[in-house]
């Protein structure tokens, strides 16, 4: 049992490791957040539990094929820092993977979410609940931020800027 919960805290490492260093995943998993924040908080889209259960299980995929993008890339960078040609093909190919994924899960999203009334009635709520709006774009703007800066910038910036 010791075993089974050591490999959970390995496995958490991971992703959080990957969460922490590689922008793709932040993408991935800000726009998760938000679409599934929009499906369950909010019942402005019409979906069933099946095209839920697929917009699950492609999300879990394309975040699950992006660490073990960033397993190979770390694995290659173990093995060789020289330019080598395997080593790029094995990069580009599980960064293909990834890609390859990602755009399934858009296309499946844009066909599951291709509802105008639910996006006219998303208009709606935001036109007339304004501090609803506000909070949306700062949780936006801060995503953009975990994007792009990721938590090592944002605690570097806390260093740097607040005493």
């Amino acid at each position: 049992m010791k075993d089974l919960l050591k490999s959970f805290v390995y496995a958490f490492k991971g992703i959080f490791y990957c969460i922490g260093h590689e922008r793709n995943m932040r993408i991935h998993l800000c726009f998760t957040a938000y679409m599934f924040g929009f499906l369950t908080v909010h019942d402005f889209f019409e979906v069933s539990r099946v095209q839920f259960a697929v917009l699950v299980a492609l999300c879990a995929l394309v975040m699950a094929l992006e660490a073990v993008n960033t397993a190979v890339e770390k694995t290659v960078d173990l093995e060789t820092k020289e330019k080598n040609e395997l080593a790029k093909i094995a990069k580009d190919s599980a960064a293909g993977a990834v890609l390859i994924a990602a755009i399934g899960a858009v296309a499946a999203g844009i066909i599951i979410l291709y509802q105008p009334d639910a996006f006219a009635a998303m208009v709606d709520y935001y036109k007339e609940n304004i501090p609803v709006l506000i909070g949306f774009i700062i949780s936006f703007v801060a995503s953009l931020i975990f994007v792009f800066a990721g938590p090592q910038g944002i605690k570097e910036f806390f260093k740097k800027h607040v005493k």
